[in-house]
């Protein structure tokens, strides 16, 4: 029994190592990934996009700005004379929060006046959100700290303590739910697209049909489209039937366009379904391609910044999520259901996740030509 078994066992080994793709599968890929994804993920919470309204513009202002840029946790990407574009910046989520200090701040606080700076939050990242408003409320305390104890040199110090505003915007409770079940959405469009799609033309393959569709008159780009619309079809269906249980049971509504929506989630889809195609065409069987797409799918969502902020992992991994659908999908889908923004705010993140869909597919219509060559 022992021989017969160390046979199938040899057999197995050698079967499974023979072909060059699966020893890159099962040896490189868990590898390179855990090498990427160790520095790309993390919890902390830093570098926080920020804009700060400074029309006082005085160094107390900005030793304030100092209190809150010192530790790290808050970086200034924006510096404004006035609110004007404030509402522009957080829409567009190019900044996550915001410093507002008042017109006469130094001279208030001289004069020993009670003074107040207000925070504004972007509150679609709930957690985030409320990780910032201790931040900030940390570096208040700080600011204060210096001004009354020994060596304080800026403002007099017989004045009442600077106190903190917070505001969160879109998501005033910071309620996560406002945060997940978009991204939810999105991830379980990613995850359908992908497995059942990365199937579809390598069990063709498999089952022999394959050789009867190449003697047909059908074109290349006819059957990849035919593939393609079935699962297009399918995750509409799947997307509206989760906006349905977000609408009923969570309580989410849609704030902006659901025509924009629903455009923005073919396009989506239309990427992923070309991404999984593209796997199923240079697939050689179901087992390979079924572990090519489980390698896929597990970084798309980790470096989408659904778990993880993008602006905390290291540069070179930041432009590598650009080739990302699911980044841009998760910018469209929170705009849309939360902010209510539309084109005028979104249209990068279409702009690339079109163009991303449109690359996914020609790749995957060259590939099968390649094949059946």
């Amino acid at each position: 029994m022992i021989l017969r078994i160390r046979q199938i066992l040899i057999k197995e080994i050698l079967q499974m190592f023979r072909d060059v793709r699966m020893r890159v599968m099962v040896l490189v890929m868990p590898l390179v990934q855990m090498t990427v994804l160790a520095f790309a993920l993390t919890t902390d919470v830093r570098n926080i996009a920020t804009a700060v309204v400074d029309p006082d513009n005085t160094p107390v202002s900005r030793e304030l700005v100092a209190a809150f840029t010192g530790g790290g946790y808050f970086a200034v990407t924006h510096r404004l004379d006035s609110d004007r574009g404030v509402r522009g910046l957080l829409d567009a989520s190019q900044v996550r929060a915001v410093i507002r200090i008042p017109q006469d701040f130094s001279a208030d606080l001289r004069a020993g006046k009670a003074v107040a700076v207000q925070l504004l939050v972007d509150g679609t990242l709930s957690n985030d959100a409320a990780i910032a408003l201790n931040y900030a409320n940390q570096a208040v305390a700080y600011f204060n700290q210096r001004r009354s104890g020994p060596g304080a040199r800026s403002v007099d110090l017989t004045g009442e303590p600077l106190r903190l505003n917070m505001r969160a915007w879109y998501n005033p409770n910071l309620e996560s739910k406002f945060y997940y079940v978009p991204g939810l959405i999105a991830v379980m469009l990613i995850l359908i697209g992908l497995m059942l799609t990365s199937m579809a033309i390598v069990r063709e393959k498999e089952i022999g049909t394959i050789e009867q569709v190449m003697v047909t008159p059908i074109r290349r780009a006819e059957f990849i489209i035919g593939k393609t619309l079935p699962f297009l079809m399918t995750g509409i269906l799947t997307m509206t039937l989760m906006l349905v249980i977000a609408r009923l049971i969570f309580g989410i509504h849609i704030q902006g366009s659901i025509v924009l929506l629903y455009l923005a989630a073919m396009i989506y889809i239309l990427g992923n379904l070309g991404l999984a195609l593209l796997v199923s065409v240079t697939a050689r069987t179901q087992q390979q391609a079924l572990l090519t797409a489980f390698f896929i799918l597990v970084p798309a969502i980790l470096l989408s910044g659904f778990i993880f902020p993008i602006r905390n992992m290291p540069e070179l991994i930041q432009w590598l999520t650009v080739l990302n659908p699911m980044r841009w999908f998760l910018q469209i889908m929170h705009g849309i259901v939360v902010k209510g923004v539309g084109v005028r705010i979104l249209w990068m993140p279409l702009c690339a996740m079109a163009g991303l869909a449109i690359g996914f597919l020609t790749l995957a219509i060259s590939r099968f030509k390649k094949t059946l060559e």
